[in-house]
């Protein structure tokens, strides 16, 4: 075992402890509020809001235009069990674009809110609000640059709060022993996520979100029994082609990182730049995690000395939290579905 594995297994340690602690922020409190606006019939609007709950509580979030809009339909409400969905018809007498929109009540939350308006004419705009700004003006047109800004940060977001695709990327850099290997077993496990990514994007390839996120949990399970075999002194396909294993459950990672991506929408106009631009704010968050982990080792291989049972230690905490994910997603699939 190399000194970089060996250091990456006190981090990876502290990984774990930090994904225990952040599992049920990643669950909530990180969760965005999504509102779409999509105009059905000139004039008219469906709105769909989307508000984050936490048992039977829900953030008091509510949607407002400047201009003069009319409520065609009463506010019907669904709860989904870890969000609210709000969905009512409005007429807008003046026309949206050049009205701000706003979510009130945002100002006294720690959450964002993503903002999604579709026109009959193709032209959608896309906008975080965030509790220091809570409302944002639409404009008349939207120029690629910023659809292209605004699918990267969105792809970088998902990346970083998406605690299971970080374990994975961690335990297969534990596994790894040299950084030639690392980089053959990133860029395997990026084609193939981006592959299926793009195919799912674009309706060519599905799979229900439910049992994707099932899987990605137990993914991360039998990499880190992989890891245990490792230390036993045995071999196997994952030991030793890492990237063969990356390659084959990156497929599987892309298809819920698609989930995202189609919870966002895909503008009409710039459908493959939104694409591409999500998916390199993908990479980009991957790589801000990696480069992150390996100044990590670099400053602690010159303060301490990593014990080897570390390495042990680590496998068992990323199987128990990848395990604990696992059936607490399975049970919530068996619950939707009853």
């Amino acid at each position: 075992m190399t000194t970089l594995s060996h250091s990456l297994a006190r981090l990876l340690a502290a990984l774990c402890m930090m994904a225990g602690c952040l599992a049920g922020a990643a669950a909530h409190e990180v969760r965005p509020a999504y509102l779409d606006v999509r105009e059905e019939t000139p004039g008219v609007f469906g709105v769909l809001l989307k508000t984050p709950m936490q048992g039977d509580a829900r953030l008091a979030l509510s949607a407002a235009f400047s201009g003069n809009v009319e409520k065609l339909t009463p506010v019907v409400s669904r709860p989904t069990g870890d969000a609210m969905l709000q969905t009512w018809q409005i007429r807008a007498v003046e026309p949206l674009e050049g009205q701000t929109i706003s979510i009130e009540g945002l100002q006294s939350t720690m959450t964002d809110a993503l903002v999604r308006v579709e026109f009959l004419d193709g032209y959608v705009w896309l906008e975080k609000l965030t509790p220091g700004m809570s409302g944002a003006t639409i404009p008349a047109s939207q120029s690629k640059w910023t659809v292209a800004k605004t699918y990267i940060v969105s792809g970088i977001e998902h990346i970083l709060f998406g605690f299971d695709h970080l374990l994975f990327v961690a335990s297969l850099m534990l596994i790894v022993r040299d950084w030639r290997m690392l980089v053959k077993t990133v860029t395997a496990f990026t084609v193939a996520h981006s592959i299926t990514l793009t195919f799912a994007t674009l309706g060519w390839a599905t799979l229900p979100s439910a049992p994707v996120e099932v899987m990605i949990a137990f993914s991360i399970v039998l990499v880190g029994a992989e890891i245990v075999r490792m230390e036993r002194g045995e071999t196997s396909l994952t030991i030793t082609w890492p990237w063969v294993v990356a390659f084959v459950f990156g497929l599987l990672h892309g298809f819920g990182f698609a989930g995202a991506l189609v919870d966002l929408g895909l503008p009409r106009g710039d459908i493959p730049l939104a694409l591409f631009s999500f998916n390199v704010g993908v990479e980009l968050g991957q790589l801000m995690f990696i480069a992150v982990i390996l100044a990590i080792v670099a400053a602690a291989r010159r303060i301490f000395t990593i014990p080897r049972q570390a390495v042990v230690a680590s496998a068992y905490g990323i199987g128990t939290m990848a395990a604990f994910w696992g059936v607490e997603r399975f049970a919530a699939m068996l619950q939707a579905a009853g």
